[in-house]
């Protein structure tokens, strides 16, 4: 197929003509975006909007075909939704069958996550607009290997990264590109659409969010305060306490407190609550030093979770140090329950960004968006609840969460397996080695037949993970002083 000669390979101005235009088209923007691996960029690419420029867009499908034209592959796909209109075009203009997959998977019809006809071992082709950490390209083929595809070339038009081909390469896969960043920032310096300040912050940006050293820590004082209390303490236990009545609940309690950094409170399913109850609750948290956290997961709107919280029998805002919050109706609820529309700005949340529980309905997209709004309010969000199918699954989404917040972890045995109602369990060690700041235990010790012993080897374990995986950490003094 013959392509116009400004889109050969060989001639450099094809690139520099298609960074202008892009440009000018509002696909390079500079100033601060949070991305979806939750980290603060000073620049951004978006290309959605060439869809709706023909001229533009055949010049870059164009010089996709001329990239991909000697690889080996069976089908094309898409990732959506950007890259897949030019997915659609180079499979027709190459004769190659497209398929995509769903972001959310169909409950109705034939179901599936996987549009188009394929045969197991075909050889995938994955085109994508753009790349930063390569963290979200690995979990595409992921999806595509699980349903019998092969997956090895990956084609982004911006590699925004410094070692994203590296990353990939390091499981198996090649990307391929377009353009790169430095290619991005030269011309459009040459051409003064930028100046040497944003042209050195993107750099600067680039470099340290390779090196794990992006300034994009967010500041929490609860999170920070249980952070102190751990290291002082030397525990990340928190005992998920299910007990129905005050005396189990105070039994298991005196016996473990030594142990734990937190203990997880499901105060409406105690069937003798009275006002003694938290009130006891907060003299044993002072006494054995650990911090109080309601599992009550608030759901609803703003103004009904502010009543749940602040009233009711149950007062939970009066005694329990921070609550667990689902985000399905909005970070509107958030306001709700810390806003200071009484004169006050009190309390934390950790937000249910994963379920431990066999086909729970909590899916990537949700996560990410949990994941982003937790950073817009850092002084709400202490950390987040999450679980991993695996290890590897657990450290890629450690990954994403903002520095600062803490990540704990629910379905955490000494031994992996689960229950008979869908409970998945970790074990301790791989709950901390893929990044868990706490684990959540509850059965293992409340079920056992001497909890404080139980409370003990879990302690114990998870602390020696502790020290295995994670640098010794100085806490700064002034968190000591927070009130």
């Amino acid at each position: 197929m013959d392509l116009p000669y400004l889109f050969q390979g060989e001639n450099p101005m094809s690139h520099t003509n298609l960074i202008l235009d892009l440009e000018n088209a509002g696909a390079v923007k500079f100033g601060n975006f949070v991305l979806k691996s939750g980290k603060v960029s000073p620049f951004y690419f978006d290309l959605r909007d060439i869809v709706s420029k023909p001229d533009i867009f055949q010049r870059m499908v164009d010089l996709l075909i001329e990239k991909v034209r000697d690889m080996e592959f069976d089908v094309v796909t898409g990732i959506p939704y950007t890259a897949l209109p030019y997915a659609a075009v180079v499979a027709q203009r190459l004769g190659k069958p497209l398929i995509y997959c769903r972001k959310e998977e169909k409950s109705y019809g034939l179901g599936g996550s996987i549009v188009g006809s394929y045969r197991k071992g075909d050889r995938c082709l994955v085109i994508d607009d753009l790349i930063t950490t390569g963290e979200s390209k690995i979990e595409t083929a992921e999806a595509f290997e699980a349903a019998g595809l092969v997956v090895k070339d990956f084609v982004v038009f911006i590699d925004r990264s410094l070692k994203a081909k590296e990353v990939l390469g390091s499981r198996g896969y090649r990307l391929h590109s377009l353009v790169n960043l430095e290619e991005i920032l030269t011309t459009l310096l040459s051409h003064g659409k930028i100046t040497t300040q944003q042209a050195e912050q993107a750099r600067t940006f680039t470099r340290n969010l390779e090196a794990g050293n992006t300034d994009t820590r967010v500041k929490n004082p609860f999170a920070d305060k249980l952070t102190e209390l751990m290291y002082r303490k030397q525990t990340n236990l928190i005992l998920s306490l299910d007990a129905t009545n005050k005396a189990d609940f105070f039994r298991i309690l005196e016996a473990a407190a030594s142990e734990i950094a937190m203990v997880k409170v499901h105060v409406d399913i105690l069937e003798d609550f009275d006002p003694t109850f938290p009130v006891r609750l907060s003299a044993l948290a002072e006494e054995e030093d650990f911090y109080i956290l309601s599992d009550r997961k608030f759901a609803d709107i703003g103004n009904t979770a502010r009543m749940q919280y602040r009233g009711g029998i149950y007062r939970i805002a009066d005694w329990a140090d921070a609550v667990t919050v689902h985000l399905i109706s909005g970070e509107d609820i958030l306001k709700g329950l810390f806003g200071d529309a009484e004169g006050r700005s009190t309390g934390s949340a950790f937000l249910l960004a994963r379920m431990s529980s066999r086909n729970n309905l909590i899916n990537e997209g949700y996560t990410r968006k949990v994941i982003e709004i937790g950073r817009q309010y850092p002084a709400w969000v202490a950390g987040y609840i999450g679980h991993g199918e695996s290890l590897e699954d657990l450290k890629r989404f450690r990954e994403k969460l903002p520095e600062g917040q803490l990540l704990l972890m629910p379905g955490v045995q000494l031994r992996k397996g689960k229950d008979e109602l869908g409970q998945q369990y970790m074990t301790v060690e791989d709950a901390v080695a893929g990044g868990a700041d706490g684990i959540i235990v509850g059965r293992g010790i409340y079920g056992a037949p001497d909890p404080a012993s139980s409370a003990k080897i879990y302690r114990e374990k998870s602390w020696q993970a502790m020290e295995k995986y994670r640098a010794p950490r100085q806490v700064p003094t002034t968190i000591a002083t927070i009130a």
